[in-house]
């Protein structure tokens, strides 16, 4: 259960609207295309400006994070692929690794544990998006947010995503904030999810 009232937000709704405003719908999903690159999923475009980037904190240099259990070499937004002690990266550099880690590892992996993933509404994309890079897709897909997704419970789904709010067994009040109602200056997934599906 949230341990706050999860609601949806005119800053979360304007959040949706800018991404949706740009994008285009291909064979019943949603995208953004840009000239002289792959369409990118609209919910890819949302959760990576909205919910990781900010949540996750870029490092231009990798860090031993020693709250994942195991510990584990991190960079950027949180990256941890192909990460060593030592590695330094650029802004682009990362904006990149971030791309094509939700383009080919994270939003593939739920498309292909959620029927019609990418047909579904795309603030619950975007939040169930964020949340498979944060936790891991095995996760994500095992979940009661899932389950209920799948069953078409969005409300439900987004609330119940909330339960991810420990790190190393411990509750991290900064995770409570990511998963409910964010912050004075960051859009919490929940919020995100609630805003799009009203």
């Amino acid at each position: 259960m949230p341990k706050n009232q999860i609601k949806s937000s005119s800053r979360a709704k304007a959040a949706i609207a800018a991404v949706m405003s740009v994008s285009t719908t291909i064979g019943g999903a949603y995208y953004i295309v840009r000239p002289n690159q792959e369409p990118v999923p609209a919910a890819i475009v949302l959760a990576s400006g909205t919910l990781v980037q900010p949540w996750e904190g870029r490092e231009l240099r990798a860090y031993y994070d020693r709250i994942a259990k195991p510990g584990v070499w991190t960079i950027c937004d949180g990256d941890t692929e192909n990460v060593e002690a030592g590695m330094v990266e650029t802004p682009a550099g990362c904006d990149k690794r971030l791309q094509k880690r939700l383009t080919k590892d994270f939003y593939p992996g739920l498309k292909k544990c959620i029927a019609s993933f990418d047909k579904r509404p795309v603030s619950w994309q975007a939040m169930m998006t964020s949340l498979s890079y944060n936790v891991g897709i095995g996760a994500a897909c095992g979940s009661t947010a899932a389950r209920l997704g799948r069953a078409g419970q969005y409300q439900a789904s987004c609330i119940a995503a909330t339960a991810f709010n420990k790190a190393g067994g411990k509750m991290i009040i900064g995770l409570v904030k990511r998963r409910e109602m964010g912050d004075a200056t960051r859009i919490g997934e929940a919020e995100l999810c609630v805003s799009g599906l009203n």
